[in-house]
């Protein structure tokens, strides 16, 4: 099937009589007819038995992210940072390194930097645009992981997929890929040799800014026994003594992660809050074209403007990163604009004030337009030198298109424009 048809139908078929449109099991608790069937459960987790790590309804919506994405399973989170802290604890353990491209979302960077080291997880920050031979500087010998941004926000790098997974694959690691900003609609990273994708589902996905969520994705291709990784061969004292790889194959990685991480944090997503992801998953591709397409005339808009210093959007053929983003984003580059006002960080934030339409939140890739400053918001924690390696100007204003009509958008702008 197609991806317009995916979005529909993956994840839940109706069985004769039942309802055509996914429902919501709002219960944490599943009944069992033996003390037996239960035990036999805690052996090899088959069924539901309880919704702190599974419930029918996200497991609906898991199959639909897991198919889209082209992956062998999917485990939806509480939010886009949840996934993205399991995806790396389910590899990393005290005294263990990972590897990250510098320019990701300052609450991840944070996550890696200060969270993660408290746990005695080193995150060691790259130039994404660097050459190869200047990567591989990078690695050390308990490094176990390579993660970085298919779009990143807000700098809107594009991430070269295929060069990082050569790279991580030479050093016999995974590649991680957070596909937020792009989606599946946009960009399938396996397809290009990543191992694992994350997505606060939170943004598009979700769409209409109602819940929050997250979700890591398993391509099934990585080989877990290449000897880097023990805890997924070796018996896993915690669950019976169960070897991932050999009772799970291909679905080493998730299954470890639900059963491991999970059922120990419980950052699991509520029926409802999965029902309300799937119904904006159902408009997914309708929606992406159409962010990509406002988002192309803003960005040709300001561009054209005396007062805007620099405009990142790789759609535009001026930008840096247009080449990667023919290659991995040929559909389009998303709803999501950084700019910056000539300035500084006092005109960036006095043209924001006087906008009307556009609505000043700590949101993004929402249907509705919506602006932020990240110097003095979503990066507010970094220094002034990871700002800087993270691509941050004072003046740099992150615009999220919407689906108004781009008349009305740009009649927006006008008025912040004319306030300075």
């Amino acid at each position: 099937m197609k991806i317009e048809t995916k979005c529909l139908h993956e994840g839940y078929t109706p069985k004769n009589g039942e309802p055509r449109v996914l429902p919501i099991v709002q219960s944490t608790t599943y009944c069992f007819d033996s003390t037996e069937h239960i035990a036999q459960l805690f052996d090899m987790p088959t069924e539901f038995m309880y919704s702190r790590f599974a419930n029918p309804t996200v497991d609906a919506v898991e199959k639909k992210i897991a198919a889209l994405e082209g992956g062998v399973g999917a485990m939806c989170t509480s939010s886009g940072q949840a996934a993205n802290l399991l995806s790396i604890l389910n590899l990393c353990s005290a005294g263990d390194s990972f590897i990250a491209a510098a320019t990701i979302y300052g609450g991840t960077i944070n996550l890696f930097a200060v969270t993660l080291k408290k746990l005695g997880i080193e995150c060691i920050f790259v130039d994404a645009d660097a050459a190869p031979e200047e990567i591989e500087k990078a690695f050390r010998p308990n490094t176990k992981a390579v993660f970085g941004e298919t779009l990143a926000n807000p700098a809107l790098t594009v991430f070269d997929i295929e060069k990082f997974a050569a790279i991580a694959h030479a050093h016999k690691v995974p590649l991680i890929v957070d596909n937020t900003f792009a989606t599946p609609v946009l960009c399938r990273p396996f397809e290009f040799g990543a191992d694992i994708v994350v997505h606060s589902t939170t943004k598009y996905m979700d769409g209409h800014a109602v819940q929050g969520g997250g979700v890591i994705v398993d391509s099934g291709k990585f080989d877990w026994t290449n000897g880097n990784f023990p805890d997924f061969v070796e018996p896993d004292e915690s669950y019976h003594g169960v070897s991932y790889t050999k009772a799970f194959g291909p679905m080493a990685y998730i299954i470890k992660a639900r059963m491991q991480l999970m059922r120990d944090f419980g950052c699991y997503p509520a029926a409802n809050s999965a029902f309300l992801l799937n119904l904006g998953l159902e408009t997914l591709p309708v929606r992406m074209r159409q962010y990509c397409t406002n988002a192309m005339d803003t960005a040709k808009f300001l561009e054209g403007n005396s007062k805007v210093t620099s405009v990142n959007y790789p759609g535009l053929p001026s930008n840096k990163y247009h080449k990667l983003a023919k290659k991995y984003l040929p559909e389009g580059c998303s709803g999501v604009i950084s700019f910056n006002i000539a300035g500084g960080r006092e005109m960036a934030v006095k043209f924001m004030d006087h906008l009307e339409l556009a609505s000043n939140v700590v949101h993004v890739a929402d249907i509705r337009t919506c602006v932020l400053h990240p110097a003095s918001a979503t990066h507010r924690q970094l220094t002034d030198e990871q700002l800087v390696a993270a691509g941050i100007d004072g003046g740099m204003i992150r615009l999220s298109v919407g689906l108004e009509h781009i008349d009305d958008i740009l009649a927006d702008l006008e008025k912040g424009f004319a306030a300075i």
